[in-house]
């Protein structure tokens, strides 16, 4: 039978969210009923709400960034039991048939994956994000959360962990690498954590100083400040690798200058409007100017696997239902450190 359940949702573009109740599909053969403990928001929460990035749809409850238990499964469901703790991150749904899904990189389906919320899965109904109660999703596109990590520091690892994770296997970060992180936010804290856990040397880049303490207790070995003229001098031809997680347009070819021959500068942020560079900053030094978008369900996995081995989890902070509006207004101040985590009980209550 279907599930109704308390959710937080956008009623329009640009409203503030409001309490209100969904209705869960009935569970499928291959389903999973979660019942969601955290979720966590992300800043492509508040762009999808504000239709920063296109038209979208409403009523909108948002959330990818989700964290659970089992409460129900479908009658062909073998990989979880009721009582098992799980995660559910930006997408719910992908083909299955197509070279990408094969290869087991679901983001990149042909026929396009079925994001978390904000969505229409193929069987042409909207879906809705983790701000509720509890959240169906195929079995497929759920992944287990090990006991190292509690469910409140494992929401965000959903897509600020997976979103940081992937860019630094795909360049080999490891032992002898040196790496910057551009931004320390809810992105970027996570970046120098999982760097950091995989060998290598990190610096931040930031506007400020003013996070300094926290960035090297994180795992950084040096943090500047990129307001400062001479951090571009002083830094030039150090790292192989530039994990860029801002969401603003940026002095591309500054940058770039900071890579080693053949290092590479890979964008996770997405900002409103398009970077610009010279080619000759690549060419120079045979450098790399890439992009990465999440991981797939295995390397979501992988990267929840290798964040309990390391006890790493993201920097929360926990509130309740009614402090969501707010929560984003701090977002958008940068008033956070580092990704606020709603208690998915105080929805409805």
């Amino acid at each position: 039978m279907t599930t109704t359940t308390p959710a937080i949702a956008a009623p329009a573009v640009g409203q503030p969210l409001a309490p209100t109740t969904i209705v869960r599909r009935d569970l499928r053969p291959d389903d999973v009923l979660i019942d969601v403990a955290f979720a966590g928001i992300c800043h492509s929460d508040i762009h999808q709400v504000k239709e920063d990035w296109g038209t979208a749809i409403f009523p909108m409850v948002p959330g990818h960034e989700i964290a659970g238990v089992v409460a129900a499964v479908g009658s062909g469901v073998t990989k979880y039991q009721v009582g098992d703790r799980v995660g559910v991150g930006c997408m719910v749904d992908s083909c299955g048939e197509c070279e990408y899904c094969v290869a087991g990189t679901e983001q990149f389906c042909v026929k396009g994956n079925v994001q978390t919320y904000n969505g229409v899965g193929f069987d042409g109904e909207n879906t809705y994000g983790g701000y509720s109660r509890s959240i169906v999703v195929k079995d497929a596109f759920v992944c287990r959360i090990p006991e190292g990590i509690g469910l409140d520091v494992a929401a965000p690892l959903l897509c600020a962990g997976i979103t940081t994770y992937s860019p630094l296997r795909q360049w080999n970060v490891g032992p002898g690498k040196k790496v910057a992180v551009i931004g320390f936010g809810g992105l970027g804290h996570m970046g120098v954590k999982l760097a950091a856990a995989m060998g290598a040397e990190v610096t931040v880049l930031s506007q400020s100083l003013k996070k300094q303490e926290d960035g090297l207790k994180l795992g950084a070995k040096d943090y500047y400040a990129i307001s400062d003229e001479a951090t571009f001098d002083t830094l030039r031809g150090r790292f192989d690798v530039i994990l860029n997680t801002v969401s603003a347009k940026l002095p591309v070819d500054a940058y770039l200058s900071l890579l080693r021959v053949g290092g590479a500068m890979v964008n996770v942020g997405a900002p409103g409007e398009p970077l610009e560079y010279n080619v000759f900053s690549l060419l120079g030094g045979n450098r790399k100017l890439a992009g990465s978008m999440i991981g797939g369900i295995a390397e979501t996995q992988e990267m929840l696997d290798f964040c309990a081995e390391h006890g790493i989890g993201a920097e929360i902070e926990t509130i309740t239902a009614d402090q969501v509006n707010t929560a984003y207004e701090r977002v958008e101040n940068s008033d956070v450190r580092y990704r606020f985590v709603i208690d998915a009980s105080t929805i409805g209550a």
